[in-house]
């Protein structure tokens, strides 16, 4: 039977992409894998995308999943060399495949996993954004798991005797399933897509003007450690980089607005040059000033 392990084991080993996952420590609890700032791609089969485990004493809890289950399997065992613990609770930050598609594997654990309540309305996707853009190996034994215990304005709760207190953003930031999670004992805030570093920030769900008020709430906190859901940077100046380009762009877009210049000639015309070398600026800023131009068009802000 043994033997019968190990060849199972290897078998799947030979078939399944190796992300190569490496855990960095970002405080003495806090752990993240930090994924590359790129678009998805068959190359990083979706490691663009952070995920994070915190030590709570006697387990750990999970900040996201990951963008597939073979990513989720090789995290929790790239997790357990530094600390064999099992798993309290994972979760989601919002609703975005790339955050929550290793699910599966967390629940084949029996492991409790905790989303904004916007989850509900959520219906599986023929194809994920995922499988669309990553290898058949990586994807393998890939399913749509959504959380079962389910957040609407704020639950708080204790892990191993330590205070978490998850809240819904409750309005579109980022996108409209927006979750902080912050752990006091640490001063620790994780707050998913709400804070990108190294790369761009997408507009593709979100609402600018709020998202920047998000923001403004979060560095009220002066959390010591505040994680992002893209980028390696966590300490309490992590918000800058994504405040002062939306901050940049609402400007931008609102004087064309009231030059009364059309959303062609706001596309064609904003330029940002301070972020032109960011990663995936030609990819995104022609999409984010289109989301802006909409959203800030019939806002009375």
């Amino acid at each position: 039977m043994r033997f019968l392990l190990v060849c199972i084991i290897f078998f799947h080993s030979l078939h399944a992409f190796d992300y190569k996952l490496k855990p960095e420590k970002v405080n003495a609890t806090t752990f993240c894998f930090f994924g590359s700032p790129e678009e998805i791609n068959k190359h990083n089969n979706g490691n663009m995308v952070n995920s994070c485990f915190v030590d709570m004493g006697k387990s750990y809890l999970v900040i996201d999943s990951g963008p597939t289950y073979e990513y989720a399997v090789q995290a929790y065992s790239k997790i357990k060399e530094i600390k064999n613990l099992p798993i309290s609770y994972v979760i989601n930050t919002h609703v975005h495949d790339d955050h929550w598609l290793g699910n599966g594997y967390y629940k084949e654990l029996g492991i409790n996993i905790i989303g904004s309540v916007k989850f509900k309305d959520e219906t599986k996707a023929e194809v994920t954004r995922m499988q669309r853009n990553v290898s058949k190996d990586a994807y393998t034994k890939t399913t749509q798991v959504f959380p079962n215990v389910f957040v609407d304005k704020e639950k708080t709760f204790t892990i191993d005797g330590k205070k978490i207190v998850i809240t819904s953003v409750n309005k579109k930031a980022h996108t409209s399933s927006d979750l902080l999670v912050y752990i006091p004992d640490i001063s620790t805030i994780f707050v998913g897509d709400i804070i990108f570093n190294d790369r761009l920030p997408s507009l593709r769900d979100g609402n600018i003007l709020e998202w920047i008020k998000e923001l403004d709430k979060i560095k009220a906190m002066r959390a010591e450690y505040v994680i992002g859901g893209h980028g390696s940077k966590t300490d309490a100046t992590s918000f800058e980089f994504t405040y002062n380009y939306l901050v940049e762009l609402r400007d931008k877009v609102a004087k064309k607005l009231d030059d009364g210049k059309d959303i062609e000639d706001a596309i064609s015309n904003i330029k940002m040059p301070s972020y032109e070398k960011v990663n995936m600026y030609d990819t995104l800023q022609k999409q984010n000033i289109d989301t802006a131009y909409r959203t800030m068009e019939w806002s009375n802000d």
